[in-house]
């Protein structure tokens, strides 16, 4: 407790996945949380989850991939508490079509939610830190997808992958101000089996473009999912001193996938499945057990 005592975290996104879940892991920590989300509901939903433990959280409500809005979510945060010593960005929707049937609005979507909301975020959290003489940390939330190519998602691997080396030329460039950018990449997430109907993740239907959860799972060496607390826990070591002398870096929470030959599938091995892994999956919303919630597979 207490790694990110006193200091302000400007969190854009507000679900109960992962950037409600990193929230709560900073405040938790100590530190005075601004959450942000398109949505109001979502916003004050995951502020007054926060609340309800008895830390402070203020809800911003706003599209962060237009430059006024962004502008002014910052300005609200800094408003409110004074200054933003940490910001992490789940700004983004993602968009699935296969190249040849790819249509330009889905496209430039993708690029503006992931890599112009990265952009913008970036711009005005830096820009406030700077003007109050703040050393901060800016964590983007990227993918294992902006590492490799996955057929039937392309504009996620494009927009990530750009993304990604935006960082880190934000990285190199922020660095004279004590500003430190980084990046986490994690893998499938287990949410995603609660929170899409099974046949979107059963293997079964799933033809040449595209993943299904299983194939995941059996590239995992470590045999499970990512899941949000996971997020959440190298957020807040970004956020925190301990890595003060990290920047320009990707976190991978991959389980062990990368690091291995390409094709060693460990789970072909194990035998493991999704059903099987679904039976030791606790489903969890804000990084707490959620036992209202069933999944169905």
């Amino acid at each position: 407790m207490g790694r990110l005592q006193d200091r302000v975290a400007l969190v854009f996104g507000a679900s109960p996945h992962i950037a409600g879940t990193t929230a709560h892991w900073f405040a938790k920590e100590g530190a005075r949380v601004a959450v942000v989300d398109i949505r109001a509901e979502a916003a004050e939903r995951c502020a007054a989850f926060i609340k309800g433990k008895g830390y402070e959280a203020h809800a911003l409500v706003g599209d962060p991939t237009q430059e006024a809005d962004a502008k002014r979510l910052v300005a609200e945060a800094v408003a409110h508490y004074g200054r933003v010593d940490i910001m992490f960005n789940q700004v983004g929707n993602q968009y699935r079509h296969t190249i040849m049937d790819m249509n330009l609005h889905d496209w430039n979507g993708s690029l503006t939610g992931y890599l112009t909301g990265g952009m913008l975020t970036t711009k005005y959290t830096a820009r406030a830190m700077a003007e109050a003489g703040v050393a901060g940390s800016i964590i983007h939330l990227v993918s294992d997808a902006a590492h490799q190519g996955e057929a039937g998602n392309t504009a996620y691997n494009a927009a990530k992958a750009g993304l990604l080396n935006f960082c880190r030329g934000a990285a190199m460039e922020l660095a004279p101000h004590r500003i430190r950018v980084n990046t986490i990449s994690p893998t499938f997430m287990d949410h995603l089996l609660w929170q899409y109907p099974a046949k979107m993740l059963n293997p079964r239907i799933h033809g040449p473009h595209t993943m299904s959860a299983d194939d995941f799972l059996k590239g995992i060496p470590l045999g499970r999912f990512c899941n949000a607390r996971d997020i959440g826990n190298a957020a807040v070591f970004l956020a925190s001193d301990e890595s003060s002398f990290m920047t320009g870096q990707d976190f991978l929470l991959d389980g062990g996938a990368r690091a291995g030959y390409y094709c060693w599938r460990p789970g072909a091995h194990s035998g493991i499945t999704t059903e099987d892994a679904i039976h030791d999956l606790e489903p969890h919303q804000y990084g707490e057990l959620a036992p209202h919630i069933k999944i169905s597979y």
